[in-house]
């Protein structure tokens, strides 16, 4: 005897028996089982003789099958060498009072897409809160299989034995031509319900019995049924088709924004580029003209000193010698002062700011460029005033009215924020 733990409990399985009711040899395999956790069963298998597959429902209280073990399934079909056969199999259905919509579509997908064909299946131990599901299935099972409802294992074996034998062709019992027709419709019925819900095949024909069976105006309702699914399958495709075309104008609309936005981002980088490389040229031909301006200067600046220096060396009247020297120091310290200002003119490392400073804030003036530019590179007040040509009230006005524009809250500060855009 050999154990293996399913569920939180123990579930032997034994490698050979024999059946209770025929007493043909049983052969088990651990991995044929397949644990449903979340339901609370097992699916076991098992191979009876060399051709009969047994499969069961294990569970210690009601359940609700999930979904076909299609995988271990056809594990066992290749280890027992039935595959490409007919298929002879019992399934027991105790403790199971209820069958999801995925089971029911694995179902019909293992008896019409993966297969095996059934020669015969016998599904047994049948709860009467399932048994119209189950009808469902043997009704609507293809051609070349047969699927019938069995009371008890006992019954099920006896059915499957007798079709191996050949005694027996798997039929409906005919007990009479009334009876028959009783089922044959029943049968009927049940596939045209499985073919609506399950498959959505709305366009197959339904088999009317005569207009005098008494259940010939179920079958209209059914008809009638099937219908006004067909309409109501049309309303939904129209509804989908609306939604979706609605969407694709959305869509169509947003993209045109999109294009003509990047058409504009396009147009707008390419006039900052061309602002940027006039600026730049300005720049240059600015600094070509101080660099003259300052070589001048420079140079008048030398020349003075150089009178400086004799004008001291010379034996004339202290009065008219102490003018001179002054008058000569006034105009170096002229000098002096124009190249202080011409320091504080923009130079090419200060042009990336500026085009920076001026797409995130396009509000701002040229003057407000000119002074933001001097706030970072820490001139003072007075500094600024002189350089601008303005008061140094005016200065002060001239900040505040920029820490607005530039959107700064209260306890910012205006260098730090500059600071920040030239990465500094």
């Amino acid at each position: 005897m050999q154990y293996r733990k399913f569920n939180e409990s123990y579930h032997f399985y034994k490698p050979m028996s024999t059946c209770s009711f025929s007493g043909l040899t049983v052969t088990e395999k651990p991995h044929w089982y397949a644990n449903h956790s979340k339901r609370g069963y097992i699916t076991r298998f098992s191979l009876i003789d060399s051709g009969i597959i047994h499969g069961e429902v294990v569970a210690d209280h009601d359940v609700t099958m999930d979904y076909i073990d299609i995988d271990v399934f056809q594990t066992v079909i290749r280890e027992s060498n039935l595959a490409g056969e007919a298929i002879l199999m019992l399934f027991g259905l105790k403790r199971v009072k209820g069958v999801s919509f995925a089971y029911k579509k694995n179902l019909i997908n293992l008896l019409y897409n993966l297969g095996p064909t059934f020669k015969l299946l016998v599904i047994y131990n049948v709860d009467q809160e399932i048994r119209s599901i189950m009808e469902t299935f043997a009704a609507i099972a293809p051609e070349e299989s047969t699927v019938l409802i069995a009371n008890n294992y006992n019954e099920a074996m006896q059915l499957i034995l007798d079709t191996k034998s050949g005694k027996l062709e798997p039929k409906i019992n005919e007990s009479n031509e009334e009876q028959q027709q009783y089922i044959a419709h029943k049968k009927e019925f049940l596939s045209a319900l499985a073919r609506f819900n399950w498959l959505n095949l709305l366009d197959h024909p339904i088999t009317l019995p005569e207009s005098t069976s008494p259940l010939y105006p179920y079958f209209k309702a059914l008809e009638a049924f099937q219908q006004d699914l067909r309409e109501k399958e049309v309303l939904h495709l129209q509804e989908l088709k609306k939604v979706s075309d609605e969407y694709k104008k959305k869509i169509a609309e947003k993209t045109i924004l999109i294009n003509a936005q990047e058409d504009l981002n396009k147009k707008t980088k390419s006039q900052h580029e061309h602002e940027k490389a006039s600026l730049i040229r300005q720049i240059v031909s600015k600094d070509m003209a101080l660099k003259r301006i300052s070589s001048v200067i420079a140079k008048k600046r030398s020349k003075i000193k150089m009178i400086l220096d004799l004008v001291e060396q010379m034996d004339i009247e202290p009065a008219m010698k102490q003018k001179t020297v002054n008058f000569c120091q006034d105009l170096i310290d002229y000098y002096n002062q124009n190249d202080k200002k011409n320091d504080k003119e923009i130079s090419i490392a200060d042009s990336a700011f500026i085009t920076m400073l001026e797409r995130k804030n396009p509000e701002l003036s040229k003057k407000d460029l000119r002074v933001c530019l001097l706030i970072k590179q820490n001139h003072s007040t007075s500094e600024i005033a002189h350089t601008i040509g303005i008061t140094t009230r005016g200065v002060e006005s001239m900040r505040y009215r920029l820490h607005k524009k530039l959107g700064l809250k209260k306890n910012e500060s205006i260098k730090n924020y500059l600071l920040k855009i030239a990465g500094n």
